[in-house]
């Protein structure tokens, strides 16, 4: 899983980063239009980038910027990140409109805590246009991806999406295997590569 990296804060607004497009759903069914995201860390984030140039069905409560559980039930993007030493993983859901999610697993589809614990200092962003077209971005701070983490070389990661609700099409950058659609393969996750922007 590839991750850009800069020594340059990025800025929304003023991105200019490659995007890894992905072509076909989990049954290797064409998308059209691919869908794209891309990895970039600067000094002091990770920055998860997504982008569809089809109009998304959100869900009813996500509001920009706002902690929302059962994004997943409707158009999202989802970044994995695993420690594979301890086994621990966190998901990142990100609406197209910037609402998010969060959750640490100790294992998979086994929550750390029971409740939803929202992770600190994320910040994210989203342009919807008229046609339907949007990027979206997540911020996530390094310093916490660290220590909850571990967080560098060794790492492992996987993007996913869910788009075209309600007839959900599941995409995954990483290929989880055969079988209904389960994101929460952890083992499956490659480890991450770290990619200089020219």
């Amino acid at each position: 899983m590839t991750i850009f990296t800069t020594p340059q804060p990025l800025k929304w607004g003023e991105l200019d980063v490659p995007m890894l497009g992905l072509e076909k759903d989990w049954y290797g069914k064409p998308l059209h239009p691919p869908a794209a995201y891309s990895l970039v860390m600067d000094g002091r984030h990770l920055w998860f980038i997504a982008h569809h140039r089809r109009p998304a069905r959100l869900h009813p409560q996500a509001r920009p910027g706002m902690f929302q559980a059962g994004l997943w039930e409707y158009d999202v993007v989802e970044l994995f990140i695993a420690d594979p030493v301890s086994g621990r993983y966190f998901e990142f859901n990100l609406a197209p409109n910037g609402a998010w999610w969060s959750c640490e697993f100790s294992a998979p589809r086994v929550r750390a805590e029971k409740i939803d614990i929202p992770m600190p200092e994320v910040a994210t962003f989203s342009d919807m246009d008229a046609e339907g077209s949007w990027l979206v971005a997540m911020c996530l701070p390094l310093d916490f991806l660290k220590a909850r983490l571990d967080f560098g070389p060794g790492s492992r990661a996987n993007v996913t999406m869910i788009l075209e609700s309600p007839d959900q099409r599941f995409i995954t950058a990483t290929d989880l295997g055969t079988g209904e659609p389960d994101y929460h393969q952890p083992q499956y996750f490659p480890e991450v590569i770290f990619t200089t922007l020219a």
